[in-house]
């Protein structure tokens, strides 16, 4: 038995959707996945000094900045789904991809649909990341990250040699045992701006405490120079403790608001943070809630821009070129409103705004008509 035309028509739409959306999937993982190592490159720069000086291995530079990664494709992922959907209806729309499957009965809605479907799940990942998995990296980056520097302070340690294991602290050891007992120990000290500090010491010894670095000191003084006063000061000891993290390194404890999981920005812990700084910190949770949505707003720009209006030959250059510089016109537009709800937290629903009328607005350009005649298809009388 022959099927019928809208038989056939129901088992085509799902070919072509899916034909679309494996373009999309490719186009996207590719653009993306390129975006961040680009990022990741520039970003990885930073730390290749402190890997080729101080001889840390390969994989711990690996390791180390691939917990950046999650923070990276969270934050261009709305960026690069726009441009492989607009991209990649565009050339079809070149190729007459896009007419063949309108003379095909294909709506607008039908056509858009992979996008959208495409978007959706970007929208959900977007959540996953800026949710969860960002935060939870980026924190393990910064502790990581601590642990390495301060490692490193016990392993800088030469024969003969003034080492500056952080902006502020020297340490100069005369001879090094094999069992690690230092001989003949010097460290300048200036974590204290008012006092300007110097150790000396016959001996001492390397000691790690909650992944500090600490030089337990034997038989020696501490001369300590009162910056306003210039008073020196003299205590002679027999055994002290000198922890050889600097004093940015002493407040790691102090999370920073992109590490922080969502409750503890809108319920801050009056230890950590304070009460000037309470509104950036919900302007953070506020941002990790809309930012995802603003790929489907991206991605809807980027449909309207292809799908809406008249066909051309010769290509249409000026409708890509607007929807590109719209979106740029809404990331700026977002910076802006996150600083404005810091100071003012009345702004807040602007963020939910900026993020959710675009999609709105592009919906009814692209669908209104559609909608409408459906709608008067369904009330006409039989």
């Amino acid at each position: 038995m022959a099927s019928s035309p809208g038989a056939a028509k129901r088992h085509l739409l799902p070919l072509l959707d899916r034909y679309v959306l494996r373009q999309l999937v490719i186009a996207l993982l590719a653009l993306t996945g390129g975006a961040v190592a680009l990022i990741w490159l520039t970003q990885s720069l930073h730390f290749v000094s402190m890997i080729v000086q101080h001889g840390l291995s390969l994989r711990v530079f690996l390791q180390l900045t691939s917990l950046m990664l999650p923070s990276f494709v969270a934050v261009i992922l709305p960026i690069t789904t726009f441009l492989v959907i607009l991209f990649t209806y565009q050339r079809m729309s070149g190729d007459r991809e896009m007419t063949v499957m309108r003379a095909a009965g294909r709506s607008p809605l039908e056509l858009a649909r992979p996008g959208l479907i495409c978007a959706g799940a970007c929208v959900g990942l977007c959540y996953v990341l800026t949710l969860w998995l960002a935060p939870v990296s980026y924190h393990a980056f910064h502790r990581y990250e601590f642990q390495i520097r301060n490692q490193m302070a016990a392993f800088l340690l030469q024969d003969g040699v003034f080492t500056k294991v952080s902006g502020d602290m020297t340490v100069y050891v005369r001879s090094r045992d094999s069992n690690g007992l230092l001989h003949g120990v010097l460290v300048e000290d200036d974590r204290d701006p008012d006092a300007h500090t110097t150790v000396l010491a016959e001996r001492g010894t390397i000691v790690t405490v909650n992944d500090k670095p600490r030089v337990v000191l034997y038989n020696g003084s501490r001369e300590e120079i009162d910056r306003h006063t210039g008073r020196l000061n003299v205590l002679t000891f027999g055994r002290n403790t000198i922890d050889l993290t600097s004093s940015r390194q002493n407040n790691h404890e102090e999370r920073d608001a992109s590490e922080m999981p969502l409750h503890d920005l809108f319920h801050p812990d009056p230890n950590e943070v304070s009460e000037r700084d309470r509104g950036k910190f919900a302007v953070e949770g506020w941002h990790r809630l809309t930012a995802p949505l603003t790929v489907l707003s991206f991605a809807m720009i980027g449909l309207v821009a292809v799908l809406r209006g008249t066909f051309s030959r010769h290509g249409n250059i000026t409708r890509p070129l607007i929807a590109i510089l719209t979106v740029v016109g809404l990331l700026a537009l977002s910076l802006m409103l996150q600083n404005f709800a810091g100071r003012n937290l009345a702004l807040v629903p602007l963020l939910w705004v900026a993020a959710l009328l675009p999609s709105i607005i592009c919906a009814a350009l692209l669908f209104a008509e559609q909608w409408t005649g459906t709608t008067r298809q369904t009330g006409r009388p039989s």
